[in-house]
């Protein structure tokens, strides 16, 4: 993955705050990330599961998605569990936008399906 570095940028800085985003939204796989969360939280393995790449790749992916502030992840007992954070503009424009998108659409309708699934009787 080849990736910049933005650990310079200010943590208080808007405009980090914004590159941090962009940044993690320019990668094909990190907005597929966002549309397999769109519905309901993932394990980090559930995820990996998805992408034909390394658990460390994916591992990478996530904590800039985090970084970035679009994603939260909750330790439960040996697992790790990823969620969108809800209320986030950035969150709700790529929802949207993954509404018109060839590729986040099948992508969201398919997390949306996983989940009736899981709380089904």
């Amino acid at each position: 993955m080849e990736d910049e570095n933005f650990d310079d940028l200010s943590e208080g800085s808007s405009v980090g705050a914004a590159q941090r985003v962009f940044h993690a939204l320019s990668s094909a796989s990190r907005r597929k990330i966002l549309a397999y969360l769109s519905a309901s939280g993932l394990t980090a393995g559930e995820i990996a599961d998805r992408f034909s790449m390394s658990k460390p790749a994916v591992s990478q992916h996530l904590s800039i998605l985090e970084t970035a502030g679009l994603i939260r992840r909750e330790k439960q007992g040996q697992f790790v569990h990823y969620s969108l954070i809800e209320n986030n503009l950035v969150n709700t424009l790529n929802g949207f936008v993954q509404e018109v998108c060839p590729v986040g659409r099948p992508i969201k309708k398919e997390s949306q399906r996983r989940t009736r699934v899981k709380q089904a009787p």
